[in-house]
């Protein structure tokens, strides 16, 4: 039994038609049914059964033929692995990153990393930190990224960009004509911030203390996007990352305010583990990272 005669198999299963299936393997018909009947007589069953214009499969060639594909992908990931040895940008890259990250950098990051690493597509993962460092520590994601500080044993971090928040109001708030404001203007009023779930919920409790107090009614939302939907309808004020409140999230309804110094910030940074056989990537999405446009993020040299 050979991988080739399970690719013939295979082939005729979906074509239904020895002609079709050898043409689509690159083979001469009597050589593709001469391979499949001798893996019949090797196995002592019959995989198909020969009809005047078509082929079925038998009861037991259908079970053959599925095993057949899961043995083809496994010899495939073999293959993988081997390309992933010799270039570690080869291959899909098992991709986390926080609900307050992943909808306004992933849409500029993405294409600059795909010209960067053409062959390593992103299965992405949008979770809160704590899901995402149990998938991380588990195996079931490469990379993450992530708000510090985060200090987890047998996690290796490199920090990405700084990010500034700002104050977000309904457009005839009190406070809207400002350019900028001290947090501590912000004390009396109703604030929006997302669960405590989030990790961003608790950096802007510790950058702004001041708002702990109104934070206290306990108005929450799921996504900065809900938020940013009750505040438009004047339930109250947010604060959000500058990144979500660049110029392609304008909403007329809404005024965003910048703090003055000290001005309230959170570091991203990437996450992974110290054995993580593909340590080439880091330092390819960090300068992807790098290289983006959106406005108010200060990028972090490898050395800061």
């Amino acid at each position: 039994m050979t991988l080739t005669e399970l690719q013939y198999i295979v082939a005729v299963s979906r074509e239904r038609h020895f002609g079709r299936a050898a043409d689509r393997v690159f083979v001469t018909q009597p050589a593709l049914s001469l391979a499949i009947k001798k893996l019949e007589d090797e196995l002592g069953v019959a995989i198909f059964e020969r009809r005047k214009n078509h082929v079925e499969l038998t009861p037991l060639g259908e079970q053959i033929v599925h095993q057949a594909q899961r043995v083809l992908e496994e010899a495939d990931q073999i293959k993988l692995l081997a390309a992933r040895g010799k270039n570690q940008l080869v291959g899909a890259l098992r991709f986390g990153v926080i609900a307050t990250v992943g909808p306004y950098l992933l849409p500029d990051l993405i294409p600059l990393l795909h010209k960067r690493a053409p062959g390593m597509p992103l299965e992405i993962e949008e979770n809160l930190t704590v899901n995402l460092t149990a998938m991380l520590k588990s195996g079931k994601l490469d990379v993450i990224m992530i708000a510090l500080p985060f200090d987890e044993p047998g996690i290796l971090t490199r920090a990405l960009y700084d990010e500034p928040f700002k104050a977000v109001v309904p457009a005839d708030h009190r406070l809207a004509k400002r350019s900028k404001i001290d947090s501590a203007l912000l004390s009396t009023e109703r604030v929006l911030l997302p669960h405590a779930g989030h990790c961003f919920r608790q950096q802007v409790l510790e950058n702004c203390p001041e708002l702990s107090r109104s934070d206290t009614e306990g108005l929450q939302g799921n996504s900065l996007e809900t938020i940013r939907q009750m505040v438009a309808s004047g339930l109250g004020i947010t604060v959000m990352p500058c990144s979500a409140v660049t110029a392609k999230h304008q909403n007329k309804r809404l005024a965003v305010l910048e703090f003055m110094k000290p001005v309230p910030e959170r570091r991203i940074a990437l996450a992974w583990r110290k054995g993580f056989t593909r340590p080439s990537v880091i330092p390819v999405i960090q300068d992807a990272v790098a290289a983006l446009k959106i406005p108010g993020l200060t990028p972090i040299t490898s050395g800061s």
